[in-house]
């Protein structure tokens, strides 16, 4: 069992006083104790116990700090079964704990995730359901941050789902396709732990089962929530969109209830859930959406957890895992030998074992030591992984203050802004004054002007007063004149009375006076009239004046109450004048302290952020020289494998040497970007690295490649080769050695590079091998002439084992003729079935070149595919070549002038040939053609009679050997110790020889593939045929190990007589 030996230097230090201490380690050695027993590496269910334990620790403290602390600890990269339990544990506490857990575990992606990926690449049954537990947990955790209205057990109500989900349908279907994420990630666990149990047996009742199927019961109670949300949600989706616009999520929906349904079966069906969860039973088919009505008959799945007994708790002390002693190795079993028959000789043990007793000891001794080392290197990585997570929290904890210190400027210069505003306000204020001064001005021009009009009219009405005395004075003058007129008439009607009476005697001196009196008096008379008239338009002006008077007496009392309410308005202007102006000034001396308080802190924090910058650029020059000192080590160990004579065995072929050096010289030029980037911008290193990450695994590979083909390369190419690679790995360190100074990473000049990699490529380009010049047109015509000259070859050997056959049975008899006619039988059979594979392959190539030229002639669809009609004529020249090797090695056997070695090397070398005949045929093949099936058949034949030759062979050889008997009884002891000692000496002699041919057969295999892959054949003796060229990522030469039963070829060059040529192995 696993646990934790010292609580965390984190954990201690967020202890309260020392009021709480010792609650405080009463509660963490709780936890250690609960989690170690929870989560060991015993294949058994986890323990509610421990696990409630767990949960209620984190409602205890509101958060799973405690809980990490601890888990950061665990070896989970040594044990599956620890890490499955650990990922048991924190899915329980995640859906019980408190709500604090979820962000928590946000800060541990990482570690899940690499929990995860690690035992992913591993083959591990349990490692393999590790990877997928991981994924869900993270998938998991991304939900419930991203949509906090879903708890982490996923139990909310209808309403809270509507709210969530909300009125806009794009929201909903996005929070469709999450909830389908979610539960396919659910899904794939269940399948994943099902397909590793054995269905025959009762697995729910072994620990073993049970470990597998214990988290599956959080699984059930999470499904069954996503189910009827998913059911609600697509209701809901198919009554705003279209049905055609959501068949894709029908049809997904469809998939997932039917696993989901199939999962629920299988689990009620196990006596292990039986006890533990009652599972609800799904509906046969899934809810019609088409239907809004199906939403009412749809019912919700619930999941019941029926209440558990308290166990009785079990004390048990912390075990250390992180340091200490390892257990006690058992003790070693005695010799069986000892144990059976007794020690040699009695009891007495001479030095010899004595020595091997004592050796014994010394290496159980260092497997306890390397044991031990094994621990502590272990505890060593742990420690450094939670340094690791510790400086990724206070990074992430550096992020964040900078993120709050950009929020605070933002503030800052918000406020900045709002002081801004609040001056233009009293700016505006003081405008506002001006105005109302410039208005109370205005009102006292108006109310001096109001004066100025109103002694006017006074002026103007004396002036009229004294007219209307005027006029009434002409009144008088005029009723005087009327007076005097009246007078006159009297006067005039005295005269007439005495001109009557004097008319008697002066009657006509009177009628002349009449009519000038007459004359005077109408005169007179219009004189009135004209007075009388003046006297009406004088009444009439009066009246006027008076009408004038009244109105302007009332306009004056207007003018007075506007006066006075002008004066009342004007002394509240200066009132509220005066007020503007007092507060005016309190503003600006307020502002003036806030824009100096904001100015310091606007300063201070220029200064922190000044200072974030700065510490922002030695991280990312940290990055850069880690990165840089990382590719510094890659280049290092490969320049020192230039040396290494251990790398003197490992080879490489030009292709992929250009292959890689291409690569390489590919990302300089990104590198050169990178460089140029971060030089512009220092605070973004990210491309630089990218690139130099990049460009130093691509340029090590270079040179170990160089380094490999230039073993097989001839002697000058290979000194320039290795030359290249030194150059290379020499300016590339010099390069990543500048990165690492910033003084010296200005001047950094990584064009430099090009060179060296430029010719590494060129001479790559040399050492690959030189195909002949034959037209593509004639590839085709090649194909059929060398499996024609294939058969004729196979027919021919046919005929002459016939042959051989028919003299053995005249010049042979006895146990000679049994070995002959068994031999010659058995490579008959092998000739038929070789010619049956011929002519199957010819059929399959038919075939193969009828389906997949189209509208192209024969000959073009070869003139294409070259590299594939190089391999089948190889091939079929392997072939023949093969059979009449065999041929003439069965003559030679029967005529007593070969070995039989030679008939069992060339049986090997024919099943070599004919599958390597059937490879080419089956490249290009359909995979369900009968042709192929035929074609693999006859394959299996000629193997089996290839070794039936064999087998014939050796019986034969078996039977024709004398075995002389050994009779040594006529020898003394001296003669014996002497035949003896030259046994031992031919015996040694013979092992040296086959060390030696042993070691020239693998020379003269790679000689062998030297001149079939990279030289081709020779163009002098063979100018007429092609010699395939092998090409960039093609399949890699075997090494020398996988060909064990073929013979070595002493001549490359055979006659064209025979009709058959030497066989390559061509890389298609």
């Amino acid at each position: 069992m696993n646990s934790i030996k010292n609580v965390p230097a984190r954990v201690l230090s967020r202890r309260p006083g020392h009021s709480l201490e010792a609650e405080r380690e009463q509660f963490d050695k709780t936890q250690a104790i609960s989690i170690s027993k929870a989560i060991n590496s015993q294949e058994a269910p986890v323990k509610e116990k421990h696990a409630r334990r767990i949960i209620l620790g984190t409602h205890h403290e509101k958060g799973a700090f405690t809980f990490w602390s601890y888990a950061i600890g665990l070896p989970l990269p040594s044990s599956s079964i620890l890490s499955w339990k650990f990922c048991h544990v924190l899915h329980k506490v995640l859906r019980d704990g408190h709500p604090n857990v979820l962000h928590d575990c946000q800060r541990y992606r990482s570690n899940v995730r690499e929990i995860g990926d690690l035992w992913g690449h591993l083959h591990d049954r349990y490692g393999q359901l590790v990877n997928v537990y991981t994924k869900l947990l993270l998938t998991k955790i991304s939900f419930h941050l991203k949509h906090p209205q879903f708890p982490a057990g996923l139990e909310v109500t209808d309403e809270v789902l509507e709210k969530a989900a909300g009125t806009d349908v794009n929201n909903i279907f996005q929070l469709t396709v999450e909830m389908f994420d979610y539960m396919d990630c659910e899904l794939k666990l269940s399948e994943s732990v099902f397909r590793q149990l054995n269905t025959a047996i009762a697995v729910s009742q072994m620990s073993s089962g049970q470990c597998r199927l214990a988290p599956l019961i959080q699984v059930i109670q999470d499904c069954s929530h996503l189910y009827h949300y998913t059911v609600k949600l697509m209701f809901k989706l198919h009554s705003c969109l279209p049905a055609d616009t959501l068949q894709g999520h029908r049809d997904r929906f469809h998939e997932q209830f039917h696993s989901l349904r199939n999962f629920f079966r299988r689990a009620s069906d196990m006596l292990y859930f039986k006890r533990l969860i009652q599972i609800p039973r799904l509906p046969e088919g899934p809810p019609n959406f088409l239907r809004a009505s199906a939403l009412a008959e749809h019912i919700k799945p619930v999941v019941v957890i029926p209440e558990e007994a308290p166990e009785d708790e079990e004390p048990e002390n912390l075990i250390e895992i992180s340091s200490g002693p390892p257990a006690a190795e058992p003790v070693v079993v005695a010799d069986l030998f000892d144990q059976t028959f007794g020690p040699p000789n009695g009891s007495i043990k001479d030095d010899r074992d004595l020595q091997i007793e004592n050796l014994k000891k010394e290496v159980e001794t260092l497997r306890a030591e390397l044991e031990k080392i094994k621990l502590e290197a272990q505890r060593y990585i742990s420690q450094l992984k939670g340094q690791v997570n510790a400086l990724e929290t206070e990074l992430e904890e550096q992020r964040k203050q900078k993120q709050k210190a950009l929020v605070d400027n933002e503030q800052l210069r918000h406020e900045l802004a709002q002081l801004k505003a609040a001056q233009l306000e009293s700016a505006r204020n003081q405008s506002l004054r001006e105005e109302a001064e410039r208005k109370a001005s205005a009102t006292e021009a108006r109310y001096s002007k109001l004066k100025e009009k109103h002694s006017e009219l006074i002026s103007t009405h004396a002036e009229l007063l004294r007219k209307n005395a005027d006029t009434a004075k002409q009144l008088t003058v005029t009723q005087q004149s009327q007076e005097e007129v009246a007078r006159v008439k009297e006067q005039l009607a005295f005269q007439m009375e005495q001109v009557k009476r004097e008319s008697e005697m002066k009657l006509e001196e009177q009628s002349d006076q009449l009519e000038k009196l007459k004359s005077e008096l109408a005169a007179k008379s219009g004189e009135l009239a004209l007075a009388q008239e003046a006297l009406s338009r004088t009444e009439q002006s009066e009246s006027e004046l008076s009408s004038r008077l009244d109105t302007l007496s009332a306009e004056k009392d207007t003018l007075s109450g506007a006066m006075r309410q002008q004066e009342a308005e004007l002394l509240a202007a200066q009132s509220l004048v005066q007020e503007k102006e007092e507060a005016l000034s309190q503003e600006r001396w307020r502002s003036s302290q806030e824009k100096n308080e904001l100015q310091g802190r606007l300063a201070e924090k220029e200064s922190q952020e000044q200072g974030l910058r700065q510490k922002l650029l030695d991280e990312q020059f940290a990055v850069l020289r880690g990165a840089a000192a990382e590719g510094e080590a890659i280049l290092q160990d490969a320049v020192n494998k230039l040396d290494d004579p251990l790398h003197l065995r490992c080879t490489s072929s030009p292709d992929y040497l250009v292959s890689r050096a291409q690569a390489a010289l590919d990302t300089v030029s990104a590198l050169e970007k990178g460089h140029a980037q971060y030089l512009a911008n220092c605070t973004d290193a990210s491309a630089l690295v990218a690139a130099l990450t990049r460009f130093s695994h691509l340029a090590a590979d270079t040179i170990i490649n160089g380094s490999a083909t230039s073993h097989l390369a001839p002697t000058d190419p290979a000194d320039r080769l290795m030359d290249m690679c030194r150059e290379c790995g020499a300016r590339a360190l010099e390069l990543l050695g500048q990165l690492q100074d910033q003084t010296a990473l200005p001047r950094a000049q990584p064009d430099l590079l090009r060179t060296p990699l430029q010719g590494i490529l060129q001479l790559g380009q040399e050492l690959k091998p030189k195909s002949l010049d034959v037209r593509q047109e004639e590839l085709g015509a090649m194909v059929d002439k060398e499996m024609a000259a294939t058969s004729a070859a196979i027919e021919d050997a046919v005929r002459r084992i016939e042959d051989m056959m028919n003299q053995a049975r005249h010049e042979s008899s006895g146990v000679k003729l049994e070995v002959n006619e068994r031999i010659l039988n058995s490579c008959t059979d092998l000739m038929k079935a070789i010619r049956l594979l011929v002519m199957t392959s010819t059929s399959l190539q038919k075939e193969i070149v009828e389906s997949g030229r189209g509208a192209a002639t024969q000959q073009e669809f070869y003139a294409k595919n070259s590299r594939w009609t190089e391999g089948l004529i190889s091939a079929s020249k392997a072939v023949g070549w093969g059979a009449t090797q065999l041929v003439e090695s069965a003559d030679k056997v029967v005529l007593h002038m070969g070995k039989y070695e030679e008939l069992i090397v060339c049986s090997h070398e024919i099943a070599a040939s004919t599958a390597q005949l059937v490879a080419a045929s089956k490249v290009k093949a359909d995979k369900h053609s009968p042709h192929l099936s035929r074609l693999q058949e006859c394959s299996r034949t000629v193997n089996e009679r290839a070794a039936s030759v064999v087998a014939s062979t050796k019986s034969g050889q078996e039977q024709i050997e004398d075995r002389d008997t050994m009779d040594f009884s006529g020898l003394s002891l001296i003669k014996l110790k002497k035949q003896e000692m030259e046994t031992q000496v031919r015996v040694l002699e013979l092992e040296k020889t086959l060390e030696v041919e042993r070691v020239r057969l693998g020379e003269l295999r790679k000689q062998h593939y030297v001149l079939a892959g990279v030289m081709g054949t020779s163009s002098e003796e063979e100018p007429s045929r092609p010699s395939p060229v092998p090409r960039s990522g093609a399949t890699k030469k075997p090494p020398l190990a996988q060909k064990p039963n073929i013979a070595p070829r002493q001549d490359n060059q055979l006659d064209k007589k025979d009709g058959v040529y030497s066989a390559q192995l061509v890389n298609y």
